[in-house]
């Protein structure tokens, strides 16, 4: 089984946390690939996608948005979920889900949608983001929940190889004795 995993991230922040979906992925014996969305041009040899984007000013970055629109059908076609980082603090605030993804999922028919706290490193901003930052009383720090990656991450593992009769990897027609998954 062939997954994408692709995220909008400006700073990194939110690549990292793809990276980490899709090492938990592998682990369950899933081909995860991971790419930025605009490289991403077709689904073409994968079973399922996992999209996420960094939360900026309550919405998905441009990329991510433009790659859940592009390839729109296709999405439909199969499993997918979304995910998206951003609120930051001790409790993460802002805690609603951004503005664009809930129109998104549903066009997509994404099986869940998951926001996760994330990570502000001032010395990575430019000078508008420090600005607005500051005005907002923004505080600096990771707060990305790595155990709740995971956790959700696996997740998925579980919701694709059981979808796949349990033996991951194994494509549609070349089950266990030829069995069609």
């Amino acid at each position: 089984m062939r997954v994408l995993v692709s995220a909008a991230s400006r700073h990194g922040s939110t690549a990292e946390m793809a990276a980490e979906i899709a090492s938990v992925l592998a682990e369950a014996g899933i081909d995860p690939v991971v790419a930025p969305p605009d490289d991403v041009h077709s689904l073409d040899g994968f079973d399922a996608a996992v999209i996420g984007s960094a939360i900026y000013v309550g919405h998905w970055l441009a990329p991510a948005r433009d790659l859940v629109e592009r390839l729109l059908p296709e999405l439909a076609e199969r499993p997918v979920w979304f995910f998206s980082s951003g609120p930051v603090g001790d409790p993460p605030a802002p805690i609603e889900e951004p503005e664009d993804v809930a129109e998104l999922a549903a066009q997509a028919r994404a099986r869940g949608h998951q926001v996760f706290a994330g990570r502000i490193d001032r010395q990575q901003l430019g000078l508008g983001e420090k600005v607005i930052m500051a005005a907002l009383r923004v505080p600096e720090g990771d707060y990305r929940p790595w155990t709740d990656v995971r956790t959700w991450s696996e997740g998925i593992a579980r919701a694709l190889t059981e979808e796949k009769g349990a033996v991951p990897g194994a494509e549609a027609g070349n089950g266990p004795q030829g069995e069609t998954a």
